[in-house]
């Protein structure tokens, strides 16, 4: 079983399509259309793909952040829909290193499905591996999911709120935007008072790849109290999921993520926020 990373020759060769599901989940926030274009242009054979903002997030509204929890029943019919059952292997990729693919990856772990895995260097890792695209769309085979939410996975921001000055907080988002200096999406700029900043960019190497499981404990454990549970936190929840994957391929697996983010956090400007580095 993989679940937390594969590589590109681990997928080839172990790939079985009667108990496989590969998923495509390429998404860019600043074209929504773009992620499915480019997967009727070309994809790993046999991938579906789920679109970001209309089965991996759920409605919008003035009080949430940019990617909400989609309803849970909505999103276990999705993927019961898909063949995703006990004992099926998943597979998430996307074109931007496991930062889009880590959410689904997150979302199924939280809805007690452990084998599922990100590509490892997403797609152009499969391109110079493997190469081999495909155009042709699959009609999925259904099965019976046996999933539910675990809410210990995620905190609202009630709970955060609630238990700030207690919480372990790790932003997912560049420097530039956790310290204020720059905050090109949301309308406020800053972050959370008492969290720290770890880019999800630092799990990677240079070749886009994620480190390997005994530096990312290292480099971990360097900045968290790993006897403390981790809540990741990003923009809107999404590459939040890129640390806990990390964490979670290093054996700390004390984790939870904030969905709501920093862009419902500011909702309400009667919320703390902090400047600075620190």
């Amino acid at each position: 079983m993989y679940s937390t990373l594969i590589n590109a020759d681990q997928l080839k060769a172990d790939f079985d399509a009667a108990s496989w599901v590969v998923f495509d989940t390429r998404a860019y926030l600043t074209d929504f259309a773009k992620g499915r274009a480019l997967y009727e242009a070309g994809h790993i054979p046999n991938a579906h793909f789920l679109d970001m903002e209309s089965v991996l997030s759920g409605e919008k509204s003035a009080q949430v952040g940019r990617h909400p929890l989609p309803d849970e029943q909505a999103f276990i019919s999705t993927m019961a829909a898909f063949g995703v059952a006990p004992g099926v292997q998943v597979v998430v990729y996307d074109d931007m290193a496991g930062a889009m693919a880590a959410r689904l990856w997150w979302m199924l772990r939280m809805a007690g499905h452990e084998a599922v895995a990100v590509l490892n260097g997403g797609l152009p890792s499969w391109q110079a591996e493997v190469g081999e695209l495909s155009t042709e769309i699959l009609e999925p085979s259904a099965a019976t999911a046996a999933l539910a939410w675990d809410a210990r996975q995620y905190l609202s921001t009630a709970q955060v709120l609630a238990q700030l000055d207690q919480l372990q907080l790790v932003d997912a988002r560049s420097q530039e935007r956790f310290a204020g200096d720059a905050e090109p999406i949301d309308p406020v700029a800053g972050h959370i008072p008492g969290a720290v900043n770890r880019p999800f960019q630092a799990n990677l190497t240079e070749a886009g790849l994620f480190k390997t499981p005994e530096v990312l404990r290292r480099e971990w454990l360097a900045l968290i109290d790993a006897t403390v549970p981790v809540t990741h936190m990003c923009g809107s929840g999404v590459t939040a999921c890129h640390n806990l994957l990390a964490m979670h391929h290093a054996g700390l697996t004390n984790t939870n993520v904030y969905v709501g983010s920093w862009s419902e956090w500011v909702r309400d400007a009667d919320r703390p926020i902090a400047l600075g580095a620190e």
